[in-house]
C-alpha cells in the first residue's frame, strides 16, 4: 500500500525553483529518505506533504498522503502523522512530562491515556530520569529524542522527520536510528530528509537524491552503490605534487575525479588503487569503499558539502 504519492510536483519562490518536477512513492511500513545537501529542497517538499506549505498549482501535479490531498485536508493528515520539524521547538519555561502532556492534548487524549504513552515514550527513548527535568536541563541530543516522543504520542501511521540527527554526536545519532529501526519494525512508515550519507544508506529502505529541487537518482542504498559507482576510491588532496596527475597513464579500469581540493581515483578492483599509490611520491592518501557521497558526486559534478 502507498502511504505518501507525489507526482510532478514544483515549488518556487519568486525566482528560485526550490523544487522542480519531483515524483515519488513511499510504501506502507518502510523508510524512505529524501537526501541532497542544503538547498536541495528537502525540506520544502516536506513541508509540502503534511500541508505546512502549498504546491505550485500551474503544472497540475498531486501529492496524495493516506489519500488525502494536503492542500484541503491538512488536519487529517496531521491526525495520522506524526512531525518531527529541523528545529527543537519545546517549551522552554515546562519540563519533559508537561510539554507533552500539553501537545496531548491536541489529540485529545484523555489524562490517563496520555500518562500512559508518555510514560511509554521516555522509557523507549531513554528519557525516563529526565521526566521531571526542564528543557534548558536536556542535552541537545536529549531534545531531539524528546520531541521524537512528542510526534509519536498519538500512535502515527506516518512518521515524518526533517533532519532528525543534525548537530548530534555519533553516539546520539546511532540511537536515535536504532529506534528508528524499531519503530519500522513495528509498521511506522518513516519519511525523512537528510544530508547524512551514512544515515540514508543505515536506515533507509529507498533513497531519493536530490539537487537543485530535482530527482537525481532513486533506489535502494546498496543498489544505488552498486550500479551507480565503482567500488573503492582512493582520495589525494590536491598539492603541487599531485595537481598534475592526470587520465593520461593511468591503470585501465581506474576513473579519475576533481572536486573539492581533491584527486578521487575509482576502481572495481583495490590493486588497481594500489599501483596508482606507487605514483604519488609520498602524497598523503586514503582508501577507502565508496559511499553514496561519491554516487552524488559522479551524478551531479561536486560533493555534497560544495555551495549550491
Amino acid at each position: 500500500m502507498k502511504i505518501i504519492s507525489v507526482h510532478n510536483i514544483s515549488k518556487a519562490f519568486g525566482k528560485v525553483h526550490a523544487v522542480r518536477d519531483l515524483s515519488f512513492e513511499v510504501e506502507e511500513g518502510t523508510c524512505f529518505g529524501l537526501l541532497g545537501p542544503n538547498g536541495a529542497g528537502k525540506t520544502t517538499m516536506m513541508k509540502m506533504i503534511y500541508g505546512r506549505s502549498s504546491r505550485d498549482t500551474h503544472d497540475g501535479g498531486t501529492i496524495r498522503v493516506f489519500g488525502y490531498d494536503p492542500a484541503c485536508d491538512e488536519l487529517a493528515i496531521k491526525y495520522l502523522s506524526g512531525v518531527v520539524p529541523q528545529e527543537n521547538n519545546l517549551d522552554d519555561e515546562l519540563d519533559v512530562i508537561q510539554n507533552l502532556m500539553i501537545y496531548s492534548k491536541f489529540y485529545g487524549l484523555s489524562g490517563s491515556v496520555a500518562r500512559g504513552r508518555i510514560k511509554t515514550l521516555l522509557d523507549f527513548l531513554e528519557l525516563s530520569e529526565k521526566a521531571q527535568a526542564r528543557i534548558r536541563e536536556l542535552s541537545g541530543g536529549m531534545q531531539r529524542r524528546l520531541v521524537i516522543a512528542r510526534a509519536l504520542l498519538n500512535n502515527p501511521r506516518l512518521l515524518i522527520l526533517d533532519e532528525p540527527t543534525t548537530g548530534l554526536d555519533p553516539q546520539v545519532r546511532h540511537l536515535i536510528w536504532d529506534k528508528l529501526r524499531q519503530l519500522r519494525a513495528q509498521g511506522t512508515t518513516i519519511l525523512l530528509t537528510t544530508h547524512y550519507m551514512e544515515e540514508a544508506f543505515q536506515i533507509c529502505d529507498t533513497v531519493l537524491i536530490m539537487d537543485k529541487g530535482r530527482r537525481v537518482l532513486e533506489d535502494d542504498p546498496r543498489s544505488l552503490l552498486r550500479e551507480n559507482i565503482e567500488a573503492y576510491v582512493l582520495e589525494v588532496p590536491i598539492t603541487n605534487g599531485t595537481s598534475t596527475i592526470g587520465e593520461a597513464g593511468l591503470p585501465a579500469g581506474v576513473r579519475l575525479d576533481r572536486s573539492d581540493g581533491t584527486l578521487r581515483f575509482y576502481a572495481e578492483q583495490i590493486d588497481l588503487l594500489k599501483g596508482v599509490v606507487e605514483r604519488l611520491s609520498g602524497s598523503q592518501y586514503y582508501i577507502r569503499q565508496s559511499t553514496l557521497e561519491d554516487v552524488f558526486l559522479k551524478a551531479t559534478g561536486r560533493a555534497i558539502n560544495e555551495k549550491q
